[in-house]
């Protein structure tokens, strides 16, 4: 408790006589109350900052941010990748609930026979969306305000790219490092005003100040920063540990630039032309250069340079037709005289094309392509990321086990793969309406025999 009077503030001191309170009139030097006065007003300004921070990050959802976490993967504004195009779709739907529910149970919706979502569902080759209980209704609005305010210069690509978690520097993180520096200043000045009242008040009282002690010898200060770098190292080891042989983002330098772009992309040839074991065994498979030559015996220069130029992640613009040649040395081909060279003993003059392995398992993590790509029909996307729009591939997720485990609790299986026909029971609570799906959790996909074994 305070009273003010001219040139003077009366403070509080802790003297008590016969169990009474006793107030003293200290005078304090107008340099000291000058500086309470700023301190003050300094205190009052971060509070208003922190407090008008605090309703612009909480004042609406961040539909970008929601559409990056949750919709990218699969969705992209503006055209149709393994989802259809996002951008005004909202508009075609009958209800704002049919919408909310489509989002929170796709399935539920399909089961209940809407002819909508069952055509949509067919359209897509029967790729169930992932349900998303946990988004807010409101949360959903936000989503489809951005994704119908994209333009086309701005549109992020389905699965993520570079440019797209470069994006996540635009979320409100930034506001939580405001608030706590302001937080910081704000106990700062408090802690010096409280200082200097306190040696005024000593001063009128006559008691002798103790010597300020400069903070690097000040023991509470040394005791709290050695605290901190402790948690620090920590942290840095634990993390270290924890991403240690987890290579996401990785693009490694090809022996041929070969853009998937162009041929996925542009050209639409399917995935399973050049990777078939996807389809039909545990590995994806990398094809040979005969597989490749199947196309360039006809096709022997690039023509995109104009409208698609070939270019690296870091700009350097790349001459396709050179790229071709390289192909047909690695082949053995001769593109003028159009036949293969050939060894000697009558073979093929070909040489493997020592192509750099991107995606990486560890040797104790058992993986099987055709599991998920034929029976759990798992579009490449999911796990590749948009590859029709990459020049150059990079793993675009972690594959992580906590990435993995996270996929099999959310995904449901197909439930009319003959492969599942041995589950009677599910089959029947799905006909009689008990449950809309089944996870691959609830078939085994979290047990640790399922992929260490």
């Amino acid at each position: 408790m305070c009273f003010k009077f001219q040139h003077c503030v009366v403070v509080l001191p802790s003297l008590q006589y016969k169990g009474k309170l006793i107030f003293k009139f200290i005078h304090v030097p107008e340099s000291i109350l000058q500086l309470f006065r700023i301190s003050s007003r300094t205190a009052l300004a971060v509070i208003y900052a922190l407090i008008l921070f605090s309703n612009t990050a909480t004042a609406a959802p961040d539909g970008k941010a929601l559409f990056q976490s949750n919709c990218a993967s699969c969705h992209n504004p503006l055209k149709d990748a393994t989802g259809p195009a996002l951008k005004g779709i909202n508009a075609t739907f009958p209800s704002k609930e049919w919408g909310y529910n489509w989002v929170h149970n796709s399935a539920a919706v399909i089961a209940s026979g809407d002819k909508m979502a069952v055509e949509m569902y067919n359209k897509f080759n029967k790729a169930a969306m992932t349900a998303f209980p946990q988004l807010k209704n409101e949360e959903i609005d936000a989503i489809f305000a951005y994704v119908n305010s994209v333009t086309p210069s701005a549109a992020p690509t389905a699965g993520g790219t570079g440019a797209q978690s470069e994006g996540s520097a635009d979320s409100n993180g930034y506001l939580y490092v405001i608030i706590t520096l302001s937080l910081l200043v704000l106990v700062v000045i408090l802690w010096k005003a409280n200082q200097a009242l306190s040696r005024a008040a000593n001063d009128k009282e006559g008691i002798i100040n103790e010597k300020e002690v400069p903070l690097y010898r000040n023991k509470v200060v040394i005791a709290m920063v050695a605290i901190v770098a402790f948690i620090m190292a920590g942290y840095w080891l634990v993390n270290g540990a924890i991403n240690e042989g987890r290579q996401q983002n990785y693009r490694p330098i090809q022996p041929i630039f070969y853009s998937h772009k162009v041929h996925a992309g542009i050209n639409q040839i399917n995935c399973l032309y050049c990777h078939a074991g996807a389809e039909k065994s545990r590995q994806g498979m990398i094809p040979s250069s005969n597989v490749c030559m199947n196309c360039h015996k006809q096709i022997n220069e690039y023509t995109g340079e104009k409208d698609m130029p070939l270019k690296t992640a870091e700009g350097k613009v790349i001459n396709g037709t050179e790229e071709i040649k390289k192909l047909y040395e690695y082949a053995g081909w001769d593109p003028v005289a159009k036949k293969y060279k050939l060894n000697a003993d009558g073979s093929i003059a070909a040489t493997p094309i020592k192509w750099v392995k991107i995606h990486n398992l560890p040797d104790h993590v058992y993986f099987n392509h055709s599991q998920h790509v034929k029976v759990g029909q798992v579009q490449c996307q999911r796990c590749h990321g948009e590859i029709t729009e990459m020049d150059e591939v990079y793993q675009f997720a972690p594959l992580s086990m906590g990435w993995c485990i996270n996929c099999h609790r959310q995904t449901q299986v197909k439930f009319d793969n003959d492969y599942y026909s041995i589950f009677a029971k599910y089959r029947e609570e799905i006909k009689s309406g008990k449950r809309t799906g089944v996870t691959v959790e609830e078939l085994g996909g979290t047990e640790c025999q399922k992929c260490h074994y």
